[in-house]
């Protein structure tokens, strides 16, 4: 938002115009409302007084992803924004992974996560361990790694991936690396989507499987993954495709490429969360759409394109339970104590530079 107010009251009457088109009464009171503007009129006036930039996340809750100051984007936008910041203190609104990618490109910088618990079921999926032995099972791979990782998990990769750039690092790193093939973690769904849309094989061992399984990647183009997945978008199903376009026949389905497959095959887009809230500022105006990724989506997208309202299907019956940990108060609390620090040890940071670089750069 960016906006200055001289009082809590004005920004209260300023969310009472605006942000009732993503956050209707019955689920935010007009008591709970000013309660809010108060905490967020303060959490600015201290990041504003103090110099602290604040990165949002896509899947905030709407009045934080809104009214409080700062950048807010997928991933990738806020990687590049952690990157280019001249301020001192950044805090991070999304989950652990993405606060250390931070401290990765800005490693002189402080950098706060206003919650020790907001992690990532993907980033937990795998390890550097992981890592090592999969590149010791498939010798002379590249190791694409999805930012949805740990610091660690990225020291030993070649390069760094979103769901928004994907496509376009995986066709850079084949021709960099003169390969057919090459690894890509943690994400399996993705990986098979990937598959697909390359006409590529796949295969995602397991840690108590056969590692001996012979593979033919030196010939066969082939994606090596792991069996990592979102335990958000792995719920989403081609029922709930049907569904939307049983209730609304003429609905656009949008799936992030991190729903399974046949999920993907069934929507008429799939993209990222930035790619998604482009597609809504194209097609929105005379499109019914639906949205399969983190529900928080939808009100978010509601608050920049109020007029579409009556086109975006409101679906929100998932949600990830590690960004809402992240909240106003929180926020506030670390904006007054200085709470929690994010540290990436500096051998392993300077590896998951190279690669988080190379996706910037490639991008």
């Amino acid at each position: 938002m960016n906006k200055i107010f001289s009082s809590a009251t004005e920004l209260y009457r300023h969310l009472q115009k605006t942000i009732r088109t993503a956050v209707p009464e019955n689920v935010v009171p007009d008591f709970e409302l000013k309660y809010k503007a108060e905490q967020v009129f303060e959490i600015n006036r201290l990041a504003e007084e103090k110099k602290v930039l604040i990165l949002k996340h896509n899947y905030m809750e709407p009045i934080l992803f809104y009214a409080v100051n700062g950048y807010k984007g997928d991933s990738l936008e806020l990687s590049r924004k952690a990157a280019e910041t001249e301020a001192n203190t950044i805090i991070f609104c999304g989950v652990h992974f993405m606060a250390e990618t931070a401290k990765i490109l800005n490693p002189s910088k402080k950098v706060l996560i206003p919650s020790l618990k907001a992690g990532c079921s993907l980033a937990d999926g795998i390890n550097s361990k992981d890592v090592k032995e999969l590149k010791a099972r498939f010798p002379g791979l590249p190791v694409v790694t999805y930012i949805n990782s740990t610091a660690e998990t990225k020291a030993e990769s070649d390069v760094c991936c979103t769901s928004g750039n994907v496509i376009k690092v995986i066709e850079w790193v084949l021709k960099k690396f003169r390969t057919k093939s090459l690894i890509f973690i943690p994400d399996k769904y993705m990986a098979r989507n990937i598959a697909a849309e390359k006409k590529m094989d796949v295969y995602i061992p397991k840690k108590d499987s056969n590692w001996d399984k012979k593979i033919d990647y030196a010939n066969k183009s082939t994606i090596i993954s792991w069996d990592a997945r979102c335990y958000v978008h792995e719920q989403y199903t081609v029922e709930h495709v049907k569904a939307i376009r049983k209730d609304y026949p003429r609905a656009i389905v949008l799936a992030h490429p991190e729903c399974p497959p046949e999920v993907v095959k069934a929507a008429d887009y799939s993209g990222s969360t930035s790619g998604m809230v482009d597609f809504v500022k194209k097609h929105g105006k005379n499109n019914k759409i639906g949205l399969l990724t983190e529900c928080s989506m939808t009100n978010n997208i509601l608050t920049v394109f109020p007029q579409y309202t009556d086109n975006l299907i409101r679906m929100c019956n998932l949600r990830c339970r590690f960004m809402h940990m992240i909240t106003l108060d929180q926020l506030l609390d670390t904006l007054m104590l200085d709470i929690y620090p994010v540290e990436v040890p500096k051998k392993i940071r300077q590896k998951a530079e190279l690669s988080v670089r190379r996706m910037i750069t490639i991008n």
